[in-house]
């Protein structure tokens, strides 16, 4: 693909995944979400109207914001009030994001370093915009005369979120309580049947962070790269069911892909950071470098 036209395809779906940060999203209408005087997220006006019903769970002001009681004074008493809550949810059929419920909890906070305030269910994060983390790990070889490949996951087109399309070889969500060292070993046997003594061996790189928006909710993310060198002769091979085949394709195969609508955009996002790491994108002769990097680390 000529370059002019991979770079702003490129920032384009940059641009998509930091859409709740641009001046045109709804941000300016969502309620920030606070529990115990601290902001954990931004509940959209659809979201807020409904937590009225629940006035012993969530207060909610006209033009200000969503607070949780201050008598769910513990992770514990906060997180099953919640949940209480959007089981409710759930039996009434009232967002469609619930349907996709997994019994997963995911751990709610205001910045990764700072104690869990609660759990809440991995399908009702994007109604309050929780920041939800995960672990993508970026598969590659080097052969003896230097040339790098990289190991894609084809999605299964049972996946309830983006299915059929080019994934990492291995990623998962950050359950509440689980190291993500632990994760990204466990993904890795999981998807694509790696040994521990293998999967070990990936180095934490990178973090990449964005948030979106669709009619569902709020999307605030955050995943710990990982970079794994697998040996040449290693083949992944088809675990959990959550994938349908893999590929090891050429460096520039892949770097041709991320500007296509055939790769799972933030696992697309991945991959470029890869790249600009390992200097197959380089400032000298991508004129929107700047902008790439910027577009990867996006903080609300």
């Amino acid at each position: 693909m000529a370059g002019c036209a991979w770079a702003e395809r490129v920032l384009q779906l940059l641009r998509r995944m930091n859409g709740f940060c641009s001046s045109g999203s709804s941000r300016s209408q969502c309620f920030p979400f606070e529990i115990d005087g601290v902001q954990v997220g931004w509940v959209p006006p659809h979201v807020a109207s409904q937590l009225k019903s629940y006035p012993e769970v969530f207060s909610v002001f006209p033009g200000g914001a969503v607070f949780l009681s201050p008598s769910l004074d513990s992770y514990t008493r906060r997180s099953e009030a919640v949940d209480a809550v959007l089981q409710n949810f759930r039996k009434q059929g009232s967002f469609h994001c619930l349907k996709g419920w997994r019994d997963e909890k995911y751990s709610v906070m205001a910045r990764f370093c700072d104690p869990p305030l609660m759990w809440m269910e991995r399908a009702a994060t994007s109604l309050f915009g929780v920041t939800r983390y995960g672990v993508h790990i970026n598969a590659y070889t080097v052969s003896a005369s230097g040339e790098v490949s990289m190991w894609l996951a084809r999605r299964s087109p049972t996946k309830q979120t983006y299915p059929g399309l080019l994934d990492n070889m291995a990623a998962g969500g950050l359950a509440a309580g689980v190291g993500i060292q632990h994760t990204a070993v466990k993904e890795c046997a999981e998807e694509a049947c790696v040994p521990a003594e293998l999967a070990q061996k990936a180095l934490p790189v990178s973090t990449v962070s964005y948030t979106y928006e669709d009619e569902e909710g709020v999307f605030a993310e955050s995943q710990f790269v990982f970079d794994l060198e697998l040996p040449q002769e290693f083949r992944p091979a088809i675990g959990d069911g959550e994938v349908q085949e893999f590929y090891l394709l050429p460096i520039r195969e892949v770097q041709d892909l991320l500007a296509t609508d055939d790769f799972k955009p933030n696992s697309a996002m991945v991959v470029l950071d890869f790249l600009i790491r390992h200097s197959f994108i380089h400032p000298d002769t991508e004129p929107f470098y700047q902008e790439f990097v910027t577009g990867l680390h996006q903080q609300l």
